[in-house]
């Protein structure tokens, strides 16, 4: 009798197990199946593009008088100078004389960057608005000097 009952409790156990599989399957496939699901077609998506004149990329950068900007890129352009990057500097002094038309020393240090990469017409322009805004200036002798050299070039 003893056999019978645990063949009898092993079958209930049996099919009790095999209905909560079946129970959780069918509970489980409609989720599996909504995730295989093929992605629908979609109408291909038009790109609305913003008129050229709102786009930032295409809109040049407008400068406004900034004398703390200026004195930033000059400080940076002096760093470029020392490490050799003379072309960075030149970038760099440039764009401090837009922050600041009157920043005599963006000018001169200008002149001297251009110089270095032997860009003559850029190097005298620059010293020439250096003498005309820093006339009395220590280094005015100077400049001068290399303005006449310069002048004297026809590169």
């Amino acid at each position: 009798m003893c056999g019978f009952l645990s063949e009898f409790y092993w079958g209930q156990y049996n099919l009790i197990m095999s209905r909560w599989l079946i129970a959780t399957f069918l509970c489980l496939a409609p989720r599996m199946t909504a995730q295989q699901k093929p992605p629908e077609q979609k109408p291909p998506e038009q790109k609305e593009e913003a008129p050229p004149e709102e786009d930032v990329t295409e809109k040049p950068k407008e400068y406004s008088f900034n004398p703390l900007q200026a004195e930033k890129e000059v400080r940076v352009g002096n760093y470029y100078f020392r490490k050799g990057s003379y072309r960075a500097a030149v970038l760099r002094f440039r764009e401090a004389t837009k922050w600041n038309a009157n920043f005599a020393e963006a000018y001169v240090r200008l002149g001297e960057a251009s110089e270095k990469q032997k860009d003559w017409k850029s190097a005298r322009e620059a010293y020439e608005k250096f003498l005309e805004l820093a006339a009395d200036d220590k280094r005015a002798p100077d400049v001068r000097k290399k303005v006449e050299k310069l002048s004297k070039r026809k590169h």
